[in-house]
């Protein structure tokens, strides 16, 4: 199928993980973007995908209405139907498939499935100050750590991941070997700012654009346990100082391979999206990386970083006009390739 119009309005669902989440973007911009959040996994130090299904369902319809009351539109208006296909959740991932699935065929709409992840690189692509093809996107998250070459909208190539865990992950789960609750990866952000990094930990020597933060966390671990044996009151009186050296130790992992990236392609055009994107830490520290080598950097606004349907929304947009729809049949992935 050839190209579109571009005079489109489509409504995106977002169920990937513990935010149920509906937007509205029409003509290439986000007119409303919905987000629900799920406060019940605090209590269980993570989320527990069971509850996160139920609490989608409860959550979805009033999401949606609300979306497209904001919006000031009709649901029959509405030119296609988009959602979160993978990855994430299973169980979430079939709420949000199973509604935006219904409403396309009560209403005799397009359907589209966008990828989680590529849409959170397109999340550069909201707002008026948007980056040139080709762009470099560091796509950092609680379950990935990527390197992505975006060629156009549709075009995007992984040049580098993480071999085992994600930067987010490495935030929460060092914040709760220091003892911060869930979650605790904006806690390290909070307390960094009234700290200095002043404490090394052991850096993975990854060749190549990929990354690793597993040998991170265990340094991390035994630094702690030393220190607490000798001083039980350690973290508590070096919290602010923990945290800013955890932070600073990710940040620079993030950052030297981004470097090496650019370095390799000779791509200025630099972004950053996903959760973990929202971190001060990394946003000033792309910053001044940008200004040292004269990228033109980009960061999403902070509702686009963490899990939204804004940027499903944008995703699906470029879809559209290319034509790509979906079936009926397809179905869900908790883990999908690009």
């Amino acid at each position: 199928m050839g190209i579109l119009t571009s005079s489109a309005t489509i409504l995106a669902i977002e169920s990937s993980c513990d935010e149920t989440s509906a937007a509205v973007c029409r003509n290439g911009e986000i007119v409303s973007n919905i987000i629900a959040t799920q406060a019940v996994h605090q209590q269980y130090g993570g989320v527990v995908p069971e509850l996160a299904s139920r609490a989608h369902m409860q959550n979805i319809l009033p999401v949606v209405q609300q979306a497209l009351q904001a919006a000031q539109c009709e649901l029959q208006t509405v030119d296609a139907i988009a959602y979160t296909q993978a990855p994430g959740l299973i169980g979430a991932l079939l709420v949000g498939s199973g509604f935006a699935k219904s409403l396309a065929l009560a209403l005799d709409k397009p359907l589209i499935a966008v990828h989680h992840m590529q849409a959170h690189v397109l999340a550069n692509l909201i707002g008026e100050r948007r980056p040139a093809f080709p762009f470099l996107c560091l796509t950092v998250s609680g379950g990935h750590t990527q390197i992505v070459r975006c060629d156009s909208p549709l075009q995007m190539t992984v040049i580098g991941e993480t071999l085992d865990d994600a930067a987010g992950e490495a935030f929460d789960k060092s914040a709760k070997l220091i003892g911060l609750p869930y979650p605790g990866g904006p806690l390290i952000d909070k307390y960094a700012q009234q700290g200095k990094p002043i404490y090394k930990f052991a850096e993975p020597q990854i060749q190549g654009l990929d990354f690793s933060f597993s040998g991170l966390k265990t340094s991390i671990l035994y630094f702690l346990q030393k220190a607490q044996k000798e001083n039980p009151e350690f973290v508590q009186q070096e919290l602010a100082n923990i945290c800013a050296s955890v932070q600073h130790s990710i940040i620079q992992i993030l950052i030297k391979k981004l470097m090496k990236a650019a370095k390799e392609t000779g791509i200025k055009e630099i972004c950053v999206a996903g959760g973990v994107s929202a971190n001060s830490g990394l946003r000033k520290a792309l910053q001044a990386t940008g200004e040292r080598f004269h990228w033109n950097t980009y960061m999403p606004a902070f509702e686009y970083c963490t899990d939204n349907a804004g940027m499903i929304a944008i995703a699906a947009y470029y879809k559209y006009l290319d034509g790509q729809f979906s079936s009926l049949d397809a179905s869900p992935s908790a883990r999908a390739s690009w």
